[in-house]
Parts: structure tokens; C-alpha cells; sequence
């Protein structure tokens, strides 16, 4: 179930246009095709009447809008792969979710229909999710997942077990920095009680008992607010009683309170280990828990961690709208559910600083993890300078021609094809990308807009004659598929 916050704004950077010339080092790169060579021959979609995904062949509209870049990922898989950084962690937190109780599912194929992704979930159809500027479409009824809660109406029909988890690989056009990607993996997890299999149909006792026999710890926690709020954090009265909420939310937070004192007791054995524990990483562990709102959820959590000096938020968690369960076909359960961001609790675990390192095939990355019974502390083997290039344009006027035709007004224009017009030339040899001016013609009324791109790759240093091909074939991506005049 998809919970936790999306995270879509870009971080904006207010700065001095730099120049255009900014240099690079030139240290020569030896080897085969490049990777901006590589992008740039498999990126192109149109003119094809179909696309072929593992076999399967699905018909292209006027809605497709995913790049065969994207679609290398699919085959991927690291939550699959046993000592990578984000399988490891998805392992730890199942470790806490034994069966037979809980059952795991973590290889459900990405590709999945708008039905699935959005209708089951009660998405508004004026959603900005649905929009193409946000989700990958394949067709009109096909997209790439956005969250992994597009199967948990499956997991709920099937009905298995009586708790599941589900990992993950999702697809969303979104910023380009350190810490956000195209392709990410979430993982989401819920336990139910059926009221026709407990004793009297007491689903509040059943769950006090449940609750007695999960492990005690002495983690410290702050829970300052009452379960639910009226106002602020209600309960779903029409379907539950105030008895239940309580020990639901019980359930639920003594499961999850289990699992972060699980992740960040080996984060912080794995920094004594390699001798960078601070003042900070020393102090006893202690969570809070704070009201929020999910739209699959009432009431609702998010947990934080205090965790190096700050709290950080770790995941989003509630009590299941019953409305997803009547869709589903079992209007007879109640239970609670969680979702959290793998790559962002193992950022943290093994303290990797760059999201674009997961989908390193270096070796000096992937030797340095084995599996969860020794989390290590990242150590970086390179660090290569950065390369910064500003690219300036307007946005057309309703009135104007510039650009070919096409319409990039500053009525249409959405970052995110920016974004992607960038990811797609540059792919992983783009670390960031901010906004650092924006201006308003006094007379025309036309908008400009500079963007300072950030290149640089985790594994070597780029030519600076890389970097200009680089930056020009972005400056004719824009032109071509934005429509926006260069400055």
C-alpha cells in the first residue's frame, strides 16, 4: 500500500547563471559505446505499432509514453537479487513477518492495468497520478506500476494467509538528485482478522491476544496523541468500533515499532563496525509516532526514527479503509497495513549516499554487501568531480511558432518532461538537476526557464567533450520533443 510520501518536488536552487563554458576535467575515457551512446540508440518508441515487454506484445496509442530506457530495468529485479543493498533490506524487515501468518510476495510482473493501478484504489479519475506526466503509460489501459498496492486487491481475493507483504520495482517520471529515481522499489505489508473465523465475531479480543504473543522490546517511543481524532485522524465508524481501532493500532505499532528497532540496531552495529560511530549514533534508539493522512488509511501514522541527530521518517502506516477491502471481496476483514521506500530505509542502513549507486554494476559497489547477517557501512572507492551546465529556453507563447510546432507553454509545461527529456539523454551520468532561474518578459509575457544540470558519474570521470555532446543532444531533445526556444 503505498504510503509514504511521493517526495515529486524538485528542490529548488536560486542562483547566479553560470557560465555556459563551465569546464570539466578532461581526463580521457577509454572504452567501448558510451553510455549517453548507448541511451540515445535504444531510447526512440514512435513509429512502432506495438511494444514487446518479456514476451508479451501490447499495442502503442497516443498515451504511450515509456522509453525503451526505461523499460531495460524490468529485468532487474533487485529486490530479487539475494546480496544486494535492497534485497538485503527486504529480507530484514520479512524477517520480522514469519509465516505461516505472513506470506511474501516479491515477484509480481510491473506491468499492470489502469484498473488495477488506480480504479481498485478508488483513484479520482482528475488525479494528477494518472496524469502522463507523472506514471509511464504503455497504452490507454497499460501502465508500469506506480506503487506496489496495484496487486494487494489479488493478495486480498487469493486471501492466503492472514498477513502478506509485497516488494516491488515501481515506475514513476519524477525529479532527478540524489535521492529520487525513475525506478524504485517499495514494499508494503498488512494483516488482517476475519470476523467470521474469530471467537463470537470479537475481533478486539482476538487482537489483544494476537498482540500478547508478539516479542516485547525496550525501545523508547513517543505517542503522544490519542488513536483517533474526530477531526484530525478519524476512525472509519460506519465499519468499525472504537474497541477495535485501539487494538488494531496496538497491533499494528508494537509490529512495526519491532521492525525499525530491528533495521537501525544493525545500522548502528555496522557504523561501530567500521569505526564511525559519533556521539550521535550512540545514543539509545527512540521513535515517535505522528497523526497523518493516507488516502488508503483512517486512521494513520507515519514513524520516525531519531536517528544520527535528527528524526527521519521511516514509513506510513493505518487502518485499512474498508472500502478497498469490500472492493476486494472479503468485507469481512479488518486489519491494518504499512508501506515504506526500500531503497530509502537501506540509504540509511548501509549509509549509501546516492540513490543512482543500485543500479551500479561495479563490482567495487556490489562486493562490499553479502546478506543480513552482516550489514557493512558503505565505503566509497571514487569520487569524481562534478560538471555543471546551465541550458535556457522560453516556454512558447500561445501565439508564438517557436519550436517546430509543438506546445510548451508556460500553461503546459511540466517539469517532469524536462526531467525526462534529461534522464533519457544523460541517463545515470546526470546527478542532479535544479531549477536556478526563472523570468517573465515584461513586454512579451513570455516565461523563461534555466536549469543547471549537474553531470557526473559514479565511476569514472567524464571527458568534458562527453559532457557538451551530452548537453547539446539535451539542448535538440528539448527543441524537438518540448518545443521550446533556446536562449
Amino acid at each position: 500500500m503505498k504510503l509514504t510520501a511521493t517526495g515529486r518536488a524538485v528542490r529548488l536552487a536560486w542562483a547566479k547563471r553560470c557560465e555556459a563554458g563551465l569546464r570539466c576535467n578532461a581526463r580521457p575515457f577509454v572504452g567501448a559505446l558510451s553510455q549517453h551512446q548507448r541511451r540515445c540508440e535504444s531510447s526512440v518508441v514512435t513509429g512502432r505499432n506495438s511494444l514487446e515487454i518479456d514476451g508479451k506484445s501490447y499495442p502503442v496509442d497516443g498515451w504511450t509514453n515509456v522509453p525503451t530506457s526505461i523499460l531495460s530495468f524490468l529485468p532487474r529485479k533487485l529486490q530479487l537479487q539475494p546480496s544486494h543493498p535492497v534485497s538485503i533490506t527486504r529480507q530484514v524487515i520479512e524477517s520480522n513477518f514469519p509465516s505461516p501468518t505472513y506470506n511474501h510476495y516479491n515477484d509480481f510482473h510491473p506491468t499492470v492495468t489502469v484498473t488495477q493501478n488506480f480504479d481498485s484504489l478508488g483513484f479520482p479519475k482528475d488525479h494528477p497520478g494518472r496524469s502522463r506526466t507523472d506514471t509511464y503509460y504503455i497504452n490507454e489501459d497499460t501502465v508500469l506500476r506506480t506503487h506496489t498496492s496495484a496487486h494487494e486487491a489479488e493478495v486480498f481475493r487469493d486471501n492466503r494467509s492472514e498477513g502478506y507483504t509485497i516488494s516491488a520495482d515501481v515506475y514513476r517520471r519524477d525529479a532527478i538528485d540524489r535521492s529520487h529515481y525513475p525506478v524504485f522499489h517499495q514494499m508494503e505489508g498488512a494483516r488482517m482478522w476475519d470476523r467470521r473465523k474469530v471467537a463470537g465475531k470479537d475481533i478486539a479480543k482476538a487482537v489483544w491476544a494476537d498482540l500478547k504473543r508478539l516479542p516485547s522490546h525496550d525501545l523508547e517511543v513517543e505517542d503522544p496523541n490519542p488513536t483517533f481524532h474526530p477531526e484530525r485522524n478519524p476512525l472509519q465508524a460506519e465499519h468499525h468500533s472504537a474497541g477495535e481501532v485501539e487494538a488494531i493500532a496496538a497491533h499494528l505499532k508494537r509490529s512495526l515499532e519491532a521492525v525499525v528497532l530491528d533495521l537501525f540496531s544493525r545500522a548502528k552495529q555496522a557504523a561501530v563496525n567500521a569505526g564511525n560511530a559519533d556521539a550521535n549514533a550512540m545514543e539509545p534508539l527512540k521513535v515517535r509516532w505522528v497523526e497523518a493522512y493516507f488516502p488508503f488509511t483512517s486512521p494513520s501514522w507515519e514513524l520516525e526514527v531519531f536517528w544520527q541527530g535528527d528524526w527521519l521518517e521511516v514509513l506510513g502506516c493505518g487502518v485499512t479503509k474498508q472500502e478497498i477491502l469490500i472492493n476486494a471481496g472479503v468485507s469481512e476483514q479488518v486489519g491494518w497495513a504499512f508501506g515504506l521506500g526500500l531503497e530509502r530505509v537501506a540509504m540509511l542502513l548501509f549509509s549509501i549516499p546516492d540513490i543512482r549507486l543500485f543500479w551500479s554494476k561495479d563490482p567495487r559497489f556490489l562486493s562490499q554487501f553479502s546478506s543480513m547477517k552482516s550489514i557493512k557501512t558503505y565505503i566509497p572507492f571514487s569520487k569524481h568531480p562534478a560538471c555543471y551546465k546551465d541550458v535556457s529556453f522560453w516556454l512558447r507563447s500561445s501565439s508564438s511558432s517557436a519550436g517546430g510546432g509543438l506546445k510548451a507553454t508556460a500553461q503546459n509545461f511540466h517539469e517532469n518532461d524536462f526531467m525526462e527529456v534529461v534522464r533519457d539523454v544523460g541517463g545515470d551520468l546526470v546527478e542532479d538537476v535544479k531549477l536556478a532561474d526563472e523570468f517573465v518578459h515584461p513586454m512579451s509575457g513570455r516565461k523563461s526557464l534555466c536549469y543547471r544540470i549537474n553531470y557526473r558519474s559514479l565511476e569514472r570521470t567524464l571527458r568534458n567533450e562527453e559532457a557538451n555532446e551530452m548537453h547539446e543532444d539535451v539542448r535538440k531533445q528539448l527543441v524537438n520533443k518540448l518545443g521550446v526556444e533556446l536562449r
